[in-house]
């Protein structure tokens, strides 16, 4: 059976039509912009959604990830990574650096980033994603020479971290790449793996050393305030036996001025006066005393008196006995 000619020219005009027709419409995803090139011209930016070009290669679109958070790892790759930048082809070259004071470290870091202008992004640099990589391996092995190995390890990698996104953006924005970027994070900073356990002996001591050192910090914390307090109370009970031997002694003073004053106004009664509280105080603890006037011819009869007194038996008291009645 022969197909007229007729038949094959309106076939192919329905290709035709079916094809231009399918290559007329485009979707751009909701995290992304689309960039129409009109004959390899910018013609436009489109929004998320269904949209509308001119077919058979008038048109053309790019679709560009504005809205999505973008990451390049280096010195190590993750499995399933839908950037194809996202990964090197030789990760050990990357991570392979050597640092200020001459010693070999094994870097690994991620750089994240997000596209803030698709024009620039497009337009300005033949690959800007490849660009990105290079400058950040730059940035970071510049830094990482500028420092030793203990900073990279241990208490630099913040500050260096900080200082490597500082440098990156600045270059980034000097080249007008349409980039922002958003972190650098340091992750795994080892030594290479001859000197591994040499340098966690090294670590294991300097941990020893900074516990020893809370340690004596915190006997300190305990044992100096509880001097200090008990030196405190010491000084106090020092100073309050101070005073008060100080006001007894005042008032001691005061009062043997006062007596002074007293016995020269009129010196015979406040000696006699002072004369009696004085046996007043003195006599009540003597046993067996004796009093005589000084007119008393003689004192030997007395004391032989007071003796016999002493020595004779007191007599006891009679109990009464009941007295019968009869009736």
């Amino acid at each position: 059976m022969e197909i007229s000619p007729q038949k094959i020219l309106v076939g192919l005009i329905a290709l035709i039509v079916f094809i231009g027709a399918f290559s007329s419409f485009y979707t751009v995803p909701t995290d992304s912009e689309g960039i129409v090139l009109r004959l390899g011209k910018y013609y436009g930016t489109t929004q998320p959604g269904l949209h509308f070009k001119l077919p058979f290669g008038i048109d053309t679109r790019e679709i560009i990830p504005v809205r999505r958070q973008l990451k390049m790892e280096f010195g190590y790759a993750t499995g399933g990574a839908s950037n194809p930048y996202q990964v090197a082809q030789e990760p050990e070259d990357e991570k392979s650096m050597v640092t200020g004071d001459l010693n070999a470290a094994s870097v690994e870091w991620v750089v994240q980033y997000s596209i803030s202008d698709s024009q620039k992004y497009l337009f300005d640099l033949s690959s800007p994603s490849d660009t990105l990589r290079d400058i950040s391996e730059a940035v970071m092995r510049e830094i990482v020479g500028d420092r030793t190995v203990d900073e990279v390890l241990t208490v630099g990698r913040q500050e260096a971290e900080v200082e490597a996104l500082k440098r990156l953006q600045s270059i980034v924005d000097s080249l007008r790449m349409g980039m922002h970027i958003d972190q650098v994070q340091l992750l795994n900073v080892n030594p290479p793996h001859e000197v591994q356990t040499s340098f966690d002996e090294v670590n294991r001591a300097q941990q020893e050393k900074e516990q020893m050192i809370q340690q004596a910090r915190g006997e300190y914390n305990k044992l100096v305030p509880r001097a200090k307090g008990e030196a405190e109370q010491k000084i106090s009970a020092a100073q309050g036996y101070a005073t008060k031997r100080v006001n007894e002694a005042q008032g001691d003073a005061g009062r043997f001025i006062a007596l002074l004053t007293e016995y020269q106004k009129a010196p015979d009664a406040t000696r006699k006066r002072i004369y009696l509280e004085t046996l007043g105080e003195i006599l009540p603890n003597i046993p067996g005393k004796v009093i005589l006037d000084d007119k008393v011819p003689q004192f030997l009869p007395m004391m032989q008196l007071q003796q016999l007194r002493l020595t004779q038996p007191q007599p006891q008291p009679q109990q009464q006995q009941p007295t019968e009645y009869s009736r």
